[in-house]
């Protein structure tokens, strides 16, 4: 690193300022980590943001918008992450916190790759037409974050059984996300409910948020929920392999997230009149009962084989 080139403590700390803006929630679990693997989290969180934001012309994570010039940002963020993953000084925190993390484990650069193909599913204005495409989709947007946060915690990247666990717990949160988010996503112009699932309940392209079908999509928000739920058992099971610290913040994670989907659930029709979120209560809470589970996470969450009917990360089929 030239002596010009930001410090890596203050590239931390840049990364670090970015997850206390951008989500509260993985910020909350993150400080349960130990120190080498908090960081890195929040490094790895940096660069997934500064994509994301620039993927959707967003701040944080706020204000997400129609950009006209999708293909450009893709091809911009693409060629800062190659650069990264080649041990390039970027001269953009974001990007050299993915440098940093990329040298300081063994973490598979196909992975960085598979979300930005997430990313250039959004620049096309992809939509998904199955429930399949559905999965695929929120696999390249979280699922395989998933899989980089277990390599960052110190799981063997040839430990394909552990990574799908990892997996699942991705795709649950944007299975969450997903339905809590369909109002905003809306108003940018997106819809990631598969076309399948609305031609079902009858429910006309870009109508499904008007007052009338609002019965039908809580159908569709509380489907969205059960298959998250189901990931985020799975992905549970996997926790015995992990340190205690890293088991800590995973469940403490995924209760916050879970409780999310299951409220959007609960609220019906009237999921999209308040933003679903989780106090800093809530939050206190889970990550005390998390810390209960992780300590008897063998006992609680005993190794049995992955659902053969859950939905697997592609190269597992």
């Amino acid at each position: 690193m030239s002596e010009a080139s930001p410090s890596r403590d203050a590239i931390v700390a840049t990364a670090r300022e970015s997850i206390a803006r951008g989500s509260k929630s993985f910020a909350a679990a993150s400080l349960l980590f130990d120190r080498p693997t908090r960081e890195r989290a929040w490094l790895l969180y940096a660069w997934c943001r500064a994509c994301d934001d620039i993927a959707d012309g967003q701040e944080m994570g706020h204000g997400m918008t129609r950009v006209s010039d999708a293909p450009a940002r893709l091809e911009r963020l693409s060629a800062m992450t190659e650069a990264a993953l080649a041990g390039q000084v970027v001269g953009d925190p974001a990007f050299d916190a993915l440098r940093i993390v990329a040298a300081e484990t063994r973490l598979p650069h196909a992975f960085a790759r598979d979300l930005i193909a997430g990313f250039a599913l959004d620049a096309e204005e992809w939509r998904p037409r199955s429930e399949d495409d559905l999965f695929r989709y929120c696999y390249h947007v979280a699922g395989v974050v998933g899989c980089m946060m277990a390599v960052i915690m110190g799981v063997d990247p040839d430990d394909a059984e552990t990574l799908d666990r990892a997996c699942d717990l991705g795709m649950a949160f944007q299975l969450a996300n997903i339905a809590r988010d369909l109002d905003e996503d809306d108003r940018a112009g997106r819809c990631y409910l598969p076309i399948e699932w609305l031609v079902e309940m009858d429910i006309p392209p870009g109508e499904h948020l008007k007052p009338f079908f609002r019965p039908r999509l809580a159908v569709l928000a509380k489907r969205l929920a059960t298959h998250a739920a189901a990931f985020e058992e799975s992905a549970r099971r996997g926790t015995p392999a992990l340190s205690f610290r890293s088991a800590w913040a995973v469940l403490s994670a995924a209760h916050i997230y879970g409780a999310i989907g299951r409220e959007v659930a609960s609220r019906g029709a009237h999921a999209w009149d308040h933003r679903v979120t989780t106090s800093g209560g809530q939050k206190l809470a889970f990550i005390a009962r998390a810390f209960v589970e992780a300590r008897g996470r063998a006992r609680l969450y005993p190794l049995v084989p992955r659902d053969p009917d859950l939905w697997t990360r592609p190269g597992r089929n």
